[in-house]
């Protein structure tokens, strides 16, 4: 691994680049889980990037493609956030209007009042309408052209990283560079990579496993794949070959 200004940079085959996510995520995730370290990490913004980091089990092209390109996407505006499509907005903005212009003789400041709702609604339909537009295409360009001249990439307020393939063949090489945001939780997380060099002698990858078979036999729960980063793994990883 390389260490500078711009973060923490690994370079090598599918594996070295799923060891170096998890190394990171677990060393943010000892930081947040310490009570004696008041480290600025956010939970949902650490998930988000454990969420969108490489796994064994997975395909740059495929499945990381996919991610980057959620991620990448327009977010919902007011409208999606309140489950409403934009004919329902706008159907309540002809109502508001209806009620606005009933209004007109009795209460003329709530007749503003109903037309001013109007307008909102209206607005809100085409910011919804605008942003699925924009999502939809946005989708398709970055997944079949912005992959193709840009690494993948996750940008955060915890973290940014960026992931690419830098060799072709039969043993391809990727580089994984991801950049803790904050300087000071970034030393913090350079001094627990330095503790996992020197107190790990080997780290096995974080392998998916399937616990049907042993859960209907034994009659237990399976175990969380999350409870532990650097457990074996009894599994051979997949070939790195996209």
């Amino acid at each position: 691994m390389e260490e500078s200004v711009s973060g923490f940079k690994q370079r090598g085959r599918w594996v070295d680049v799923v060891e170096h996510g998890e190394r990171i995520t677990r060393a943010l995730t000892d930081l947040l889980e310490d009570p004696d370290v008041d480290a600025p990490i956010d939970e949902d913004a650490l998930a988000d990037f454990d969420e969108w980091r490489p796994k064994t089990d997975e395909r740059l092209d495929e499945d990381v493609n996919e991610k980057t390109a959620d991620q990448a996407s327009v977010d919902e505006g007011e409208g999606e956030k309140a489950g409403k499509d934009p004919d329902e907005d706008l159907q309540k903005a002809g109502e508001k209007l209806t009620e606005s212009y009933e209004k007109l003789d009795d209460d003329p400041d709530e007749a503003v009042d109903k037309w001013g709702e109007s307008i909102d609604y209206v607005a809100r339909a085409a910011d919804s309408a605008g942003r699925k537009a924009l999502r939809a295409v946005e989708g398709a360009v970055y997944k079949n052209v912005m992959t193709q001249i840009a690494p993948y990439y996750f940008d955060n307020g915890l973290v940014s990283a960026n992931l690419q393939r830098v060799g072709r063949g039969e043993a391809p090489e990727y580089v994984f560079e991801v950049n803790v945001n904050d300087d000071d939780l970034k030393i913090r997380v350079s001094n627990r990579l330095a503790d996992f060099e020197s107190d790990v002698d080997r780290w096995h990858v974080d392998t998916p496993k399937d616990t049907d078979t042993v859960e209907a036999v034994e009659g237990v729960e399976p175990p969380d794949p999350g409870d532990e980063l650097v457990a074996e793994s009894n599994e051979p990883a997949p070939d790195d070959e996209e």
